[in-house]
């Protein structure tokens, strides 16, 4: 009995071993899976209002609470939506970002200032800075 507890120990910790090995397995490829131009979303904000990208990058929407956004071009003034794009930013229309899920907008093919906002949450702004 002994002997078989210690060989299903030995077989567990063997199997730990493969699963945390597997687990670290690190990314070659600096361009892809970057956190580095990424934008977290609270239930109602984005929780940066700006980021500044290189031409050429995307930028990553990740919500972290359950609240869906809807993403566009535009931006909120004074409690009003205002639709609309700037020369050269991709287009983003009704971009829906579910809760606890993340959405890519780009790449970013111009240098400028962008504006993005969420349709249903008012004030939500986001602007992407290209250079």
């Amino acid at each position: 009995m002994l002997r078989t507890s210690g060989v299903i120990l030995a077989l567990c910790s063997v199997i730990v071993l493969l699963l945390a090995a597997c687990g670290t397995a690190s990314n070659t490829n600096p361009a892809s899976h970057s956190t580095e131009n990424t934008v977290h979303m609270s239930s109602m904000q984005f929780v940066q209002s700006s980021i500044t990208i290189k031409k050429g990058e995307s930028v990553t929407l990740v919500a972290d609470t359950i609240t869906p956004h809807i993403i566009a071009n535009g931006t909120w003034e004074q409690g009003k939506a205002h639709p609309g794009a700037e020369p050269g930013a991709p287009q983003v229309k009704d971009l829906q970002v579910a809760g606890n899920s993340s959405q890519t907008i780009g790449p970013f093919t111009t240098a400028g200032t962008f504006k993005l906002y969420c349709t249903i949450h008012s004030g939500m702004n986001l602007t992407v800075q290209v250079v």
